[in-house]
């Protein structure tokens, strides 16, 4: 993939134009205009898209009919669609010999290992920004020892977890909350699995410290909340670690954590600048 050494710019391509593509897309073209060029938008709803191309003052070229023909287009693959379809484009980006930076991790936890193999033959990199959640340069490093306990606290604006089929199950009545509801506690294997639009930062957790089986999480509504809070709890041989996060909305779009997408937007610096800094 062409990095700033050969000076050469970077073309990048989005997949999925909601909230977290279109915010990328807009970061990209304002302030990378020497490192990173925009060169193909795809989703699924070819009006999003569309209207996206329209919105950034971009050709209609640029915007491209299939998954396949968005990835040939471009060096490095951004997934922001779903964590139904993440494992998939990422996939296919690396098959096509492309790296690929996926927003929607908590769909790559099952599949993980064999796309890493599969990048390690194509000689590309799979991208996976921190989030909304700080602290994973201390869970890298500690990982390097012995990491004994990694928990995430999670509490949420109750009405958060609206639609989300395991709440319903459960018969919890979000909108009489009185007081904090702990709505669940277990490893994150399952965390991710029942709550897929809602705890992405354990998926991210779990690949960055012991993994999916071992990263236990609790996920608290409560009914005082504006901000989503993320408490990460790591124990090793080298440290003792309490962080804690309170999300702000992103100004443009309330749906996703503005952290989240700054997080990404860091990665992309990193991947085009000749200094690294922190884990």
């Amino acid at each position: 993939m062409p990095r700033l050494g050969n000076y050469k710019k970077l073309k990048v391509g989005i997949v999925g134009c909601g909230a977290i593509g279109s915010s990328l897309a807009k970061i990209i073209r304002r302030d990378f205009p020497d490192k990173l060029r925009l060169a193909a938008l795809y989703d699924t709803d070819n009006l999003k898209s569309n209207l996206l191309a329209k919105e950034l003052g971009l050709k209609e070229r640029l915007v491209a009919f299939s998954l396949k023909d968005c990835i040939q287009k471009v060096d490095l693959v951004i997934e922001a669609a779903s964590a139904q379809a993440c494992a998939n484009i990422v996939q296919q980006a690396i098959i096509q010999k492309r790296s690929v930076l996926a927003m929607s991790v908590g769909g790559l936890l099952a599949q993980l290992k064999k796309l890493t193999t599969l990048a390690q033959k194509n000689r590309v990199k799979i991208y996976i920004p921190s989030g909304a959640i700080c602290g994973i340069d201390a869970v890298k490093a500690a990982r390097l020892g012995q990491l004994t306990r990694v928990v995430l606290v999670t509490r949420k604006p109750a009405l958060s977890f609206l639609g989300v089929e395991y709440v319903k199950k459960k018969g919890l009545e979000l909108t009489r909350l009185k007081q904090d509801k702990v709505i669940f506690r277990g490893p994150a294997q399952k965390a991710v699995r029942l709550f897929p639009q809602n705890i992405n930062v354990a998926a991210v957790l779990s690949l960055a410290g012991l993994g999916e089986r071992k990263t236990q999480v609790e996920i608290i509504a409560s009914p005082f909340l504006k901000n989503n809070v993320h408490r990460i709890e790591l124990e090793a041989d080298c440290a003792k670690v309490i962080c804690q996060t309170e999300n702000v909305q992103h100004p443009e779009n309330p749906k996703t954590s503005y952290l989240a997408i700054l997080s990404a937007a860091s990665l992309l610096r990193r991947i085009v600048e000749p200094v690294e800094i922190g884990t």
